[in-house]
């Protein structure tokens, strides 16, 4: 199982506090640094700053590990600027970029900022059709597309091949399946296996289907959680955690326990990982809210 550090920059921490997360992961051996991609948040304004933008001063100051946007979605930018920012980080980088691609979900974020909101319906479309765009415009000599939304007819400079194409969401059938399809990593939040494993197999018989081998697509998982080095360290973080909502710590625990959030100790939360694994899962990505240095050290550093 590979591990991965991902941060919520829209819910507050400057570019700096991202240099020194993203450094952090590299010297403490992570695969992987991920960001979202979102320009506000329901409680009010914090920096949330731009996912593309700051990744190019990161893939600079960084030497081995991925940066991955999760994700970003279409409503924000047009497909060829997703392809050319990617391409130009992917350079920057040195091959060491990944792209997520979404439909978009906060209403707010666009409302406050004027930007379009087509329905669902809408937006699954378009990602329907961005994802092969992209795919083209980053790996064809000459990429060629049309549908109703996108199209391209273009030799695009520079061609990035190594950049890895993720899809993420919860859905149980269409996201798997358009995974299958197009992408290089199928990413969902944190969930039982139980819940997973037939989405993964809703992946690989998508792969098998349009002449792709399942086992080239990597599997993932979002989500933070509770834990502590050991028993009393791990009952210490529950406990504040459970006050800050007015639970009882086996309320809480027993909500975990429910939604699948890895929780206990290290060594419990191996054991989760382990029957994570077990049903496909390869790639943990660490959730830490807030993302200064401080906290990344308290939240990740056990796992380390």
């Amino acid at each position: 199982m590979e591990l991965a550090l991902m941060t919520e920059p829209q819910l507050g921490g400057t570019y700096q506090d991202l240099l020194d997360a993203a450094k952090w992961a590299e010297d403490h051996g992570f695969v992987a640094f991920a960001r979202s991609d979102h320009y506000y948040w329901s409680g009010g304004p914090a920096d949330a700053n731009d996912a593309f933008t700051t990744f190019g001063g990161i893939a600079r100051e960084t030497s081995t590990i991925r940066l991955v946007v999760l994700v970003s979605p279409l409503t924000f930018r047009h497909p060829a600027v997703i392809a050319k920012s990617a391409a130009s980080l992917d350079e920057m980088s040195g091959g060491r970029f990944d792209l997520g691609l979404g439909t978009g979900w906060m209403e707010l974020e666009h409302e406050v900022f004027g930007l379009p909101f087509p329905d669902w319906s809408e937006r699954f479309e378009r990602l329907e059709e961005a994802l092969p765009y992209v795919r083209k415009a980053l790996r064809d000599d000459h990429a060629t597309f049309s549908g109703e939304y996108y199209r391209i007819d273009a030799s695009v400079r520079p061609l990035a091949p190594s950049v890895g194409l993720l899809v993420g969401g919860s859905g149980p059938k269409r996201t798997p399946r358009l995974a299958g399809r197009w992408a290089d990593e199928y990413n969902a939040f944190t969930a039982p296996p139980e819940t997973l494993a037939p989405r993964i197999a809703e992946l690989r018989r998508s792969a098998e289907e349009h002449g792709r081998d399942p086992s080239q697509i990597r599997v993932s998982v979002m989500g933070g959680g509770f834990w502590g080095e050991d028993e009393a360290a791990y009952r210490e973080e529950l406990g504040a955690a459970a006050a800050k909502r007015d639970l009882e710590p086996s309320e809480f625990e027993a909500k975990l326990a429910e939604r699948g959030t890895l929780h206990g100790t290290v060594d419990q939360v191996r054991s989760q990982l382990a029957a994570l694994e077990a049903v496909g899962v390869d790639r943990w990505y660490v959730q830490v809210i807030p993302h200064d240095l401080e906290n990344v050290e308290r939240v990740a550093g056990p796992l380390v």
